[in-house]
C-alpha cells in the first residue's frame, strides 16, 4: 500500500461480534412483536356469521354462565355474562402479543399464553403484562338469542 492509500475499514473481533448480536436481537423483536402492539381501542368487527357459521344466533344466552363466558375462536369473540341478563362482547385476541384467550371465570377473562387478565364487565386491564382493554365487540340480544352486530 503506497502512503497516498488508506486503509478502507478494519473492524476488530469485538465490534463484528457487537453488531450481529445487536442485528439478532432487533430481527427476534421485530419477529416477535412488542407489547400492545394491537392498539385496544378499537371495537372489533367479527365476521358476521353465527356460532353455525350459517349467519345465525352465535350463542343462546343459557349458554354464557353468570360471571363467565364463552369464547367463539372462529368469530374472534368473547362473551360474557358480568351479572345476570347483562351480556357483553370483546375481542378474544389479547391486546398484549395477539394470543386468543381462553378462559373466563370469576369475572375474568384469561390469556394462557403470558397471564393477562382481563375484566369480564369491560374488558379492562386486571393484570398485565397487557396494558390496554379488549376491544368491545357489538352483539344483540333478543329474546334468549345473542348475534353478533
Amino acid at each position: 500500500m503506497t502512503s497516498s492509500q488508506e486503509p478502507l475499514h478494519t473492524y476488530g473481533r469485538r465490534t463484528v461480534v457487537s453488531a450481529v448480536g445487536a442485528a439478532g436481537i432487533a430481527a427476534a423483536l421485530t419477529a416477535c412483536g412488542s407489547s400492545d402492539k394491537t392498539g385496544g381501542g378499537d371495537a372489533v368487527k367479527p365476521a358476521p356469521a353465527g356460532a353455525d357459521g350459517k349467519g345465525g344466533a352465535l350463542a343462546k344466552t343459557a349458554d354464557i354462565p353468570e360471571g363467565g363466558g364463552k369464547v367463539f375462536a372462529d368469530q374472534g369473540v368473547v362473551v360474557t355474562q358480568p351479572t345476570a341478563g347483562q351480556f357483553k362482547a370483546f375481542s378474544s385476541k389479547c391486546t398484549h402479543q395477539g394470543c386468543a384467550v381462553s378462559k373466563i371465570s370469576n369475572g375474568t377473562i384469561s390469556c394462557p399464553c403470558h397471564g393477562s387478565q382481563f375484566d369480564a364487565a369491560d374488558g379492562s386491564v386486571k393484570h398485565g403484562p397487557a396494558t390496554q382493554p379488549l376491544p368491545a365487540a357489538a352483539i344483540t340480544v333478543q329474546g334468549d338469542s345473542i348475534t353478533l352486530g
